[in-house]
């Protein structure tokens, strides 16, 4: 990992890195809206004068809302949405819990197709 580096005027901004080789990588999974919405935004950009690819975005992307967590700490947009995400998460978890089951009359929870552990 790089630490974070001071941006052009010398605030609280990462870079990303630009155009060079990458010995690192990750694998992401996006939904088909989420892909064609990031398509979208590069597309965005050529029109703004800004060309990129959808990496460059993602990087982008990365030290933006790593520096606002850098600088905001948990009142960032990054950690407001996660937190967010994590609440209605455990909402939605608790309101399965108390509501009805999908387990057999042994407890067990269904299988993903259909079949409870029991009756395998």
């Amino acid at each position: 990992m790089r630490p974070a580096a001071p941006g052009p005027d010398g605030g609280d901004q990462r870079r990303a890195s630009g155009r060079e080789k990458h010995t690192q990588k990750i694998t992401v999974y996006l939904s088909a809206e989420e892909l064609l919405d990031l398509e979208r935004a590069r597309l965005a950009l050529l029109r703004y004068g800004a060309a990129a690819d959808r990496g460059r975005i993602v990087r982008e992307a990365i030290a933006v809302l790593l520096a606002d967590l850098d600088a905001r700490g948990k009142d960032s947009l990054l950690a407001r949405r996660i937190a967010s995400s994590n609440s209605a998460l455990s909402d939605h978890a608790l309101s399965d819990h108390a509501g009805s089951s999908n387990a057999d009359s042994n407890g067990a929870p269904d299988q993903p197709n259909g079949t409870s552990e029991s009756a395998l």
